[in-house]
């Protein structure tokens, strides 16, 4: 239509704000930073929780196999299989020279498997 003014263009959203400073980030006991062990970028802590992760899910998926493992302290024959194939996943994320260099998985399954005897 002749005449007409065409529709306004709406402005540009504003550029968001700026991330905070580090000296701004929040802070626990005794001043320290607080950081989330996911976010870590400390390979011994990822290996150890990755360990850890790992043992856990062969007491979630077997826990009767365990109990009975811990009461006739046959826990390393029974779980023999499932203990390859968890230092397999292991050592594809982690590589080989960590993982033979930490004791994390080893001491995941005696904490976590063995329930705290040094089975393994």
């Amino acid at each position: 239509m002749p005449g007409r003014t065409p529709p306004a263009v709406p402005a540009a959203p504003a550029a968001p704000a700026a991330a905070p400073a580090a000296s701004t980030a929040a802070t626990g006991a005794a001043g320290r930073p607080i950081v989330n062990p996911f976010l870590a970028r400390d390979p011994a802590a990822k290996g150890r929780r990755l360990a850890r992760a790992l043992i856990s899910d062969l007491i979630t998926y077997f826990p009767d196999r365990r109990a009975e493992g811990l009461r006739d302290g046959t826990l390393p024959t029974l779980f023999d299989e499932e203990i390859k194939k968890s230092y397999e996943e292991y050592l594809d994320q982690v590589g080989r020279e960590f993982a033979e260099s930490t004791p994390h998985f080893r001491d995941a399954l005696n904490e976590i498997l063995a329930g705290g005897q040094q089975l393994f």
